[in-house]
């Protein structure tokens, strides 16, 4: 199973929101659902099939922690969507190119100026 088929599930998109605070047992992520711990086992099941969580045992229990690396599809997925803008904000090339005008006429003014004293003397 895919990340996205993972996070179709409204359940497991929670279980994933609540094993980004801290890892938890399945028994206490089950005492926070109206479902079965079996339920809760298949769901964190198919997270790891997905590779966003990992289940580290611990005695006769397993901790399952949240993978930050299997949302890596995700963000991918994200960033394509996010339209592509050039490295430089376009209002600064326009404050670049009323530099360049004004500094354009400054020396034409300046080269102007010298021109007409040297006629002149």
């Amino acid at each position: 199973m895919d990340v996205f088929e993972a996070l179709a599930d409204s359940v497991r998109r929670d279980l994933l929101e609540r094993l980004a605070d801290a890892p938890a047992r399945v028994v206490d992520l089950a005492a926070e659902y109206p479902i079965s711990r079996p339920a809760i086992s298949k769901h964190l099941r198919i997270l790891a099939d997905a590779g966003l969580v990992s289940a580290e045992p611990h005695g006769r229990e397993r901790h399952y922690r949240l993978s930050p690396a299997g949302l890596a599809p995700l963000r991918d997925y994200l960033e394509q969507l996010q339209p592509t803008r050039p490295p430089i904000p376009e209002h600064a090339l326009d404050g670049l190119d009323l530099e360049v005008r004004r500094t354009t006429r400054e020396r034409r003014a300046t080269t102007s100026t010298d021109s007409d004293k040297e006629q002149t003397a």
